[in-house]
């Protein structure tokens, strides 16, 4: 969906902190946030997909009540501002604003709590891409009001459909900031004054994405938890690194955002082991105060092939019970943080039923197991993986 009717906020106003404050979080709180991303079961379902719950005589059900009883309490989904094709033959011209706000309204009023990471971009962002928006401006100053104006609207547009947002992620994966090539970030960059001169655009876009949530709030749309959200969650010093450069800019403060959100995924490097993850976000919850979650993770039930990664607790069996293994360790860690500040953890994906790996070279990580015996259509079968979050 093209964002029309932008309002251009003035210069002068752009980063005017005199606007509704965060909410305060008591460490002492008792909800745990266990989540799955379920952006793609639309799309499952619209090229005829059907999910049958294994321990219930195969019975076909909605996947988020399959989910649900297993333990799920939080929804995750994407957004992004403009999808259309070409974009991967169009399959992928999907998760806009008319995409994503009826499947939250569909999760929220079965009582999950709805968590929306924004991607500001057409397209796919992760640390590899963050494209501006092709309608977008392309000079700095425009592109930020443009910013605070599409987050603000969106905002509303979900309190207007009846949906309030427990969680808000300005950005995906932002290692390398976002927005590019303005929002563009090297987190390695040397010496450390350079990397805070290298932050300072990056800054700027994300505290007028930061202030578009103030407007929101401040037309009624109730106050959400924000979250800045980077991967390799298991890497302590690009996360003190990352994160001192953007406050260091003076641009962003750290009561600016409300959560620490971080994938933390087996794959893409050895070190990615439960040990360095406990050691990131116990530093972190000792230094920012702050609640702190595991936001994208999976495991892989199906890893074979010269192409198989080497995965970086390879004690974990490659197996479904290996997938609630590892979770359950991930929750291990994260509840243990000081404080009570661990508070959330959420798998990414799990009903992609044709695209299993996701994104991995595993074969296939997802929690139902897919039957394509009666191409197109496709059945997944739940897998007692499902049942994960049950009872932690």
């Amino acid at each position: 969906m093209i964002f029309t009717n932008l309002i251009a906020a003035s210069l002068p106003l752009l980063f005017a902190s005199a606007l509704p404050s965060a909410p305060s979080y008591d460490s002492s709180e008792s909800f745990f946030y266990k989540g799955f991303d379920l952006s793609s079961v639309k799309i499952e379902e619209d090229g005829g997909a059907v999910y049958k719950d294994s321990q219930r005589g195969n019975i076909t059900r909605p996947v988020e009540d399959i989910l649900g009883d297993g333990g799920m309490n939080v929804v995750r989904l994407r957004l992004w501002v403009d999808p259309k094709a070409p974009y991967d033959d169009g399959y992928y011209e999907s998760y806009g604003l008319n995409y994503t706000l009826p499947l939250a309204k569909r999760y929220y009023d079965k009582g999950y709590k709805i968590y929306l990471d924004y991607h500001f971009s057409d397209y796919w962002a992760d640390p590899s891409k963050q494209a501006t928006p092709e309608e977008w401006p392309t000079t700095l100053q425009p592109l930020a009001s443009t910013l605070r104006s599409y987050v603000s609207s969106t905002l509303k547009s979900f309190k207007n459909a009846g949906v309030d947002l427990s969680i808000v992620s300005l950005g995906n994966e932002i290692r390398h900031g976002m927005l590019w090539p303005y929002g563009y970030v090297e987190v390695d960059t040397e010496p450390t004054s350079a990397r805070i001169a290298n932050f300072t655009d990056f800054a700027y876009l994300w505290s007028a994405a930061r202030n578009g949530v103030r407007d929101a709030v401040a037309e009624g749309v109730p106050q959400p938890q924000v979250m800045i959200h980077i991967d390799d969650g298991w890497n302590l010093t690009l996360q003190e690194d990352w994160f001192g450069a953007l406050t260091r800019t003076g641009k962003v403060h750290t009561s600016d955002w409300d959560i620490f959100g971080f994938s933390f995924y087996p794959f893409y490097g050895t070190a990615a082991t439960l040990a360095n993850l406990k050691t990131t976000l116990n530093t972190l919850a000792k230094k920012y105060s702050k609640p702190l979650h595991v936001v994208e993770t999976d495991w892989p039930d199906i890893c074979n092939g010269t192409d198989a990664p080497a995965l970086s607790e390879p004690s974990i069996p490659i197996s479904v019970t290996g997938q609630i293994e590892w979770v359950h360790d991930i929750i291990d860690v994260v509840k243990q943080v000081p404080g009570g500040l661990g508070q959330g953890v959420n798998y990414w994906e799990p009903a992609w039923l044709n695209n299993t790996g996701l994104g991995s070279a595993c074969e296939d990580t997802i929690l139902f197991s897919a039957d394509w015996s009666q191409y197109p259509k496709v059945t997944g079968y739940s897998r007692p993986s499902v049942n994960m979050f049950k009872g932690v």
